[in-house]
C-alpha cells in the first residue's frame, strides 16, 4: 500500500484523516513515577486504579504503529537531578495550600523508586510493558507540555510528520497540554480516548470533550478499535511486512539496498551475512570497471564478522535498530580508530586512538562499516581528479568525472555498493559528485551532525554530509547522526524560532521558490539549461510558485569563497612551514592552490572585511528566506552547470573546478541547508556533441534552504523525487 494513501478514522467531531508517511505515535508520560504504587502520581493525586487501565490500550496501540513501521514518539516528563531546569512554583504550589494537611513530598524528594520525576531514576523510566524500542524517540521535557525546552518539533520535522495519534496519561494534565501545544504549531492530532486516563474520571470526560468542540477547534478524538481498524489493511501490506517464505522456501535477499527494503528483508528473517555476500561480490566486479573507488576496504571476513555480531546481539527481528545491517561506507577523512586516517594526503596520514562521532552514532544504530573512499586530496576540490590513490569515474560513463571532493563516496553509492556514505561538503563536495553519480548528496545545515573526528579543510565552513540513494534513506540517516556535541567548536546549540507545520488544505501542498535570473543561469551548458527548465515545470505542477529573488547575495557569498581571504582557512588548520617541508608529497593541483594561497598574502583587515561581508550577505539572505508570504521556502539551482570529461580537466584543472562551483560555493558561506537530487539523465552525444558516443548522463537540481530549515527543504525534495518518478519514463 502507498505510504502517501490517506486513511480515515471514525472520530469525533468528523472522520481523521491522515497519511501513514505523515503519521507518528505520541505516547506521553507512560513513566513509573505516573503509573505505579509510591510513584509521583500517586502521592500527589491518589487512585492509579484510572490511570492504570490506559496501559494495555496503549500497548495495542504501540503493537500496531511498530507492525506498521511507523514512527514513535515517547515523552517523559523529569528534571536533572540538581533541579536546575525545573521553576520554584512547579516545587513547591501544591505544597502552599493553605491548610495542607498530607505533607505532600515534592519533584526531587526520595520516593521508593529514586528521586521523584528526576532523570535516571528508577521512577522516571517507562513501565515495563511500554518500554521503548530501537529507533523510537524518547523526548526528556521538564514541563507538562511536550514542546518547551525539547527537541520534539526538530524530530517531527526531521520525519516530515504533519499529524499526530496521541494517547498516554495523564488526560487533564500533559496529555491536554501536548495536544494544545501541538495544536498551535500546526499539527492535526487525533487523541485516542481508550488509550489515555487521569486520576479523575469526570476531567477525563471534559477533556476529550473540549479536544473536539466547536467543530474540532483543537483537534479530534476516536476510539481505540475504530484506529485499529482504519490500520488494519495497512499493516498487512506486503510493502510493510514482506511476504513470510514457507519452511519449504529459504529466505533470499533480492540485493535492495535501500534502508526500507533492507528493514522488510531482515524482519523475514533474512541475516545481514546474506547481504554482505551481494555487497563483496559487487565491490569485486566493480573494481574491474574502477579500481579507484576505495583507499580502505574491510576483508570480506571482518565484514561478515560485523554482520553475524549483529545477528547475536539483536536475535528478535521485531525490534532491531533502525540501520541494523545495512552498509555504508565513509570518506577518508572521517577517524576510526585503529585505521589510518588519509586525506588522500600522504603527510598528513595518521592512525587515530578515536572515531569521529558520526560514525559512532552509526555503529550504535546496527550499521554496517565497509570502508572508506577516496577523495580529492585534503578535500579540496569539486572533480574528482586530484586523488594520488587514483581518479574515480562516473558510474554512468568511465570517461566522466565523478566530481569531488567526496568523490569514493557518491561513486559507492552510485554503483550500488553501499546503502549510504558519509562525506563532507565545505563548498559542494558532496552535491556536486552526488549529481555526477545519479545519487541524493545531502549537505545539512552547519553543526547539525558532529563534524569531530573529521580532518578540517575549512574548519568554519566544513559540514559532513550524507550521500544515498534516496532522500528518505538520507533523511533517515541524518536524524540519527544529529546529536548535539559538546566537542565540536561549532555545533549548534540552541534551535531557532520554529516554523508552524501546514498539516492540511492547499497551504499543506503549495511551496514558494526562487531560481537564479538568466543572466546566473547563461553558465550551464545548454542541455544542462533546458533540463532545468523542465525541472522548474516539474516545480510548478507539483505546486511550486515562483518568486523572484535578488541573486546579488548569493553571487557575493560564493565569490568570497575562493577570490577573498576565506580560501586561507585551507591553511590555518596546519601547522606553520608545512607547506615547504611537504611541497614534493602534494597532487600538483593541490600544490598549485595553496602556494596561490600563500601568494596573496591576504591581510587581518581583509579577513575582516570578508567576515562583515559574509554577515552582510547571511542577513540579506535571510530576508529571502523570510517567514512571510514574500519569502520562499527553497531556492532551486543546477547542481552543477556541465559536466566535463576527465581528460577536459586534466587539461585545465582551475578553470573547469571554477566553473563548477558556481552553484554551490555560497551554500556554506551563508549557513544553508541543501540536497541535491537525481532530476533525469541526458545522452552523452547531445551534451557533449559526440555523435560516436553511447550512453547517457545524469542531471541532478539542488534545493537550498534557510538555515535550520532541513526538515522543511527536505520535505520538498522528497516530493520532487517522487514526482519526477512517477512521470519520467
Amino acid at each position: 500500500m502507498d505510504s502517501t494513501k490517506m486513511l480515515t478514522v471514525d472520530a469525533k467531531p468528523y472522520p481523521f484523516a491522515f497519511s501513514p508517511r505523515h503519521t507518528a505515535l505520541l505516547v506521553i508520560d507512560m513513566q513509573r513515577d505516573f503509573l505505579l504504587p509510591n510513584g509521583f502520581g500517586e502521592i500527589q493525586a491518589g487512585s492509579l486504579e484510572a490511570v492504570q487501565a490506559s496501559i494495555a490500550p496503549t500497548k495495542r496501540l504501540l503493537d500496531t504503529f511498530r507492525q506498521a513501521n511507523l514512527p514513535i514518539f515517547h515523552t517523559r516528563e523529569g528534571h536533572k537531578p540538581n533541579l536546575s531546569d525545573c521553576p520554584s512554583n512547579k516545587l513547591i504550589r501544591q505544597k502552599g495550600f493553605p491548610g495542607n494537611t498530607r505533607d505532600l513530598k515534592v519533584i526531587g524528594d526520595k520516593g521508593e523508586m529514586g528521586r521523584l520525576l528526576i532523570r535516571g531514576e528508577i521512577g522516571h523510566n517507562f513501565v515495563d510493558e511500554l518500554e521503548a524500542f530501537p529507533g523510537e524517540v524518547i523526548v526528556d521535557k521538564p514541563g507538562r507540555g511536550a514542546f518547551f525546552n525539547t527537541i520534539l518539533m526538530d524530530r517531527l520535522k526531521a520525519k516530515a510528520i504533519t499529524h499526530l495519534v496521541i494517547c498516554g496519561v495523564t488526560t487533564e494534565c500533559c496529555f491536554d497540554t501536548t495536544i494544545r501545544e501541538a495544536n498551535d504549531r500546526g499539527f492535526e492530532c487525533c487523541a485516542i480516548e481508550d488509550a489515555t486516563a487521569g486520576y479523575n474520571a469526570e476531567f477525563k470526560c471534559s477533556v476529550l470533550d473540549m479536544i473536539h468542540w466547536s467543530d474540532g477547534l483543537f483537534g479530534f478524538v476516536a476510539s481505540l478499535q475504530a484506529l485499529l481498524n482504519t490500520l488494519n489493511s495497512f499493516t498487512r501490506s506486503p510493502a510493510l511486512v514482506g511476504d513470510k517464505p514457507s519452511a519449504q522456501t529459504p529466505a533470499t535477499f533480492d540485493g535492495d539496498l535501500s534502508i526500507l527494503s533492507l528493514q522488510k528483508a531482515y524482519r523475514n528473517g533474512i541475516p545481514p551475512v546474506a547481504m554482505i555476500e551481494v555487497v563483496y561480490e559487487r565491490i569485486e566486479k566493480y573494481k574491474e570497471v574502477d579500481p579507484s573507488v576505495w583507499i580502505h576496504l574491510e576483508t570480506k571476513a571482518s565484514a561478515l564478522e560485523q554482520a553475524r555480531k549483529l545477528s547475536s546481539n539483536w536475535p528478535d527481528c521485531s525490534r532491531l535498530p533502525p540501520l541494523f545491517g545495512v552498509p555504508f561506507s565513509v570518506k577518508d577523512s572521517f577517524d576510526i580508530a585503529g585505521l589510518p586516517t588519509t586525506t588522500a594526503c600522504p603527510p598528513l596520514v595518521r592512525v587515530p586512538s578515536k572515531s569521529a562521532s558520526a560514525y559512532d552514532l552509526l555503529l550504535k544504530q546496527g550499521a554496517i562499516f565497509i570502508g572508506k573512499t577516496n577523495l580529492d586530496q585534503m578535500a579540496t576540490g569539486l572533480t574528482g581528479c586530484r586523488s594520488p590513490f587514483g581518479i574515480p569515474r562516473s558510474v554512468f560513463h568511465y570517461e566522466y568525472i565523478s566530481g569531488g571532493s567526496s568523490s569514493g563516496s557518491c561513486v559507492s553509492v552510485g554503483a550500488g555498493l553501499v546503502t549510504f556514505s558519509l562525506g563532507t561538503d565545505t563548498a559542494g563536495s558532496a552535491r556536486l559528485p552526488a549529481g555526477f553519480n545519479g545519487v541524493v548528496g545531502y549537505k545539512p545545515t552547519r553543526g547539525l551532525i558532529s563534524a569531530q573526528g573529521v580532518t578540517p579543510a575549512c574548519l568554519s565552513l566544513d559540514c559532513v554530509a550524507i550521500i544515498a540513494g534516496n532522500v528518505s534513506d538520507a533523511r533517515t540517516v541524518w536524524d540519527l547522526c544529529t546529536k548535539y556535541d559538546e566537542e565540536d567548536p561549532y555545533a549548534k546549540t540552541t534551535a531557532p524560532i520554529q516554523r508552524h507545520i501546514n498539516s492540511t488544505g492547499t497551504r499543506a501542498k503549495i511551496f514558494r521558490f526562487g531560481i537564479p535570473p538568466l543572466e546566473a543561469l547563461a553558465i550551464c551548458n545548454p542541455v544542462y539549461r533546458r533540463k532545468f527548465d523542465e525541472s522548474v515545470e516539474f516545480l510548478h505542477t507539483m505546486g511550486g510558485i515562483s518568486r523572484p529573488i535578488d541573486w546579488s547575495p548569493f553571487e557575493k557569498a560564493g565569490q568570497l569563497l575562493y577570490e577573498g581571504s576565506f580560501v586561507s582557512e585551507r591553511l590555518a588548520s596546519l601547522p606553520d612551514g608545512w607547506l615547504e617541508k611537504n611541497r614534493e608529497h602534494l597532487h600538483p593541483v593541490i600544490q598549485e592552490i595553496l602556494e596561490n594561497v600563500i601568494t596573496r598574502q591576504s591581510t587581518a583587515i581583509q579577513a575582516y572585511r570578508d567576515l562583515q561581508a559574509k554577515a552582510l550577505y547571511t542577513r540579506q539572505v535571510e530576508k529571502i528566506f523570510a517567514y512571510d508570504a514574500s519569502g520562499i521556502d527553497v531556492l532551486v539551482v543546477p547542481t552543477a552547470p556541465t559536466h566535463w570529461t576527465v581528460e577536459e580537466v586534466l587539461a585545465d584543472p582551475i578553470t573547469t573546478n571554477s566553473v563548477l562551483g558556481e552553484f554551490s560555493h555560497f551554500g556554506n558561506v551563508l549557513d544553508l541547508c541543501a540536497v541535491a537530487i537525481p532530476a533525469g539523465t541526458c545522452p552523452v552525444l547531445e551534451l557533449h556533441g559526440k555523435s560516436d558516443v553511447e550512453g547517457v548522463l545524469p542531471f541532478s537540481v539542488t534545493f537550498l534552504g534557510g538555515s535550520r530549515m532541513d526538515g522543511e527543504t527536505l520535505e520538498i525534495a522528497q516530493r520532487f523525487e517522487q514526482h519526477i518518478s512517477q512521470t519520467t519514463p
